[in-house]
């Protein structure tokens, strides 16, 4: 297996304010964009051509990653007219392969942080005999996932809807988004219309007979779709709770990109990353954040499991907890911004004027 299809071409609507000017996969993870750690991964697995199923601001991504190269990669990029969902853009890509039909191509969805062993997963279609194989997880509360259940032997049963009711929940495993397609099975999907894998090509394929087979790998595993879990899978990254060999420098409490400013007298913890240009002042402390380039993080701050912008601005005193700060934005001093609450890119709040949540 040498061939892949990303599909990065989601508007990630769940993240804005931070992908109002900067597509999902290009957001900054652990000091470098969150493709650059997928792409990584699947080159030290074997791979070795990347088709990338692009759509929202589908021009940002070839003028970073370029063919490929320094990545070790040949890298293509196609980019939808018009959102053709899961499955539409693997149809889409489709030409752009060089495998036979008989072929694996290793398929995943570009907000997933993983560490999935992805040659067992290919070892696992090959060996079973698979059309298709699906990477599983298993999930305490799989309420808001599809569930999918399997026989003894691993084959899948049943695709199931999010389940409303305890009597539902027949599995705790869900589809984990990284897949093993026989190319001759990605050249069944529907040309040119919006497909999901999830709610029509899977299940078509179980009801005509075809052997999907799931591999449950429970090591670390992250949907990236919210700001919140975007910042925890950032801060796990630095860390080394979810593995890269893409992060920039030593695993540990902090990660600085060079050209960054951290006064002596500032404490960074909990996995956090200060961008290329950042400002970092004396008496702050930044827990488990991202402070995306060129952004200022003003005398005594605190910092708290939050998202701060390229750019933005925030002042003395000021408290951000569980808070999302866009792009160019400015806190202004003593103020104080929990649970969850974003602030748009450009924003000006003045000093003293916050001091809220999103629930109040």
């Amino acid at each position: 297996m040498t061939e892949a299809i990303l599909l990065v071409g989601g508007r990630g609507t769940r993240l804005r304010p931070l992908t109002v000017h900067t597509p999902k996969p290009m957001v900054p993870a652990a000091g470098v964009p969150f493709l650059t750690h997928q792409l990584a991964r699947a080159r030290a697995a074997g791979v070795e051509h990347v088709v990338l199923a692009t759509s929202y601001l589908a021009e940002v991504f070839e003028p970073y990653f370029g063919d490929g190269s320094d990545l070790g990669l040949h890298l293509e990029y196609v980019t939808e007219e018009e959102p053709l969902g899961t499955g539409g853009a693997i149809r889409n890509v489709a030409s752009r392969l060089h495998c036979g039909p008989g072929d694996p191509v290793l398929v995943f969805n570009g907000d997933i942080l993983t560490g999935l062993d992805i040659r067992a997963l290919v070892e696992t279609h090959t060996s079973s005999g698979a059309d298709v194989s699906l990477h599983l997880t298993k999930v305490a509360d799989p309420r808001a996932f599809g569930l999918v259940p399997t026989d003894a032997g691993g084959r899948v049963t049943a695709f199931l809807e999010k389940p409303q009711t305890p009597e539902e929940i027949v599995t705790d495993q869900i589809n984990a988004g990284a897949y093993v397609f026989d190319r001759s099975v990605i050249d069944t999907i529907p040309a040119g219309r919006p497909v999901s894998v999830e709610r029509e090509t899977f299940p078509g394929l179980l009801a005509e007979g075809a052997h999907l087979q799931g591999m449950v790998d429970s090591t670390y595993w992250l949907d990236l779709g919210t700001p919140q879990a975007f910042v925890r899978g950032s801060a796990d990254l630095v860390l080394g709770h979810a593995p890269s060999p893409a992060v920039p420098g030593r695993r540990g409490e902090r990660l600085v990109l060079d050209g960054a400013e951290v006064a002596p007298g500032a404490k960074l913890t909990g996995g956090t990353a200060v961008g290329a240009g950042a400002v970092i002042a004396e008496g702050a402390r930044v827990h488990g954040s991202t402070v995306l380039d060129g952004a200022v993080v003003g005398p005594d701050a605190v910092v708290r499991d939050s998202l701060v912008g390229a750019g933005a601005r925030i002042g003395a005193r000021t408290v951000l907890e569980g808070a999302v700060i866009g792009d160019g934005a400015v806190v202004g001093e003593d103020n104080e911004l929990r649970d969850g609450i974003r602030v748009w890119c450009g924003v000006r709040l003045e000093a003293g004027s916050v001091r809220f949540s999103s629930d109040r």
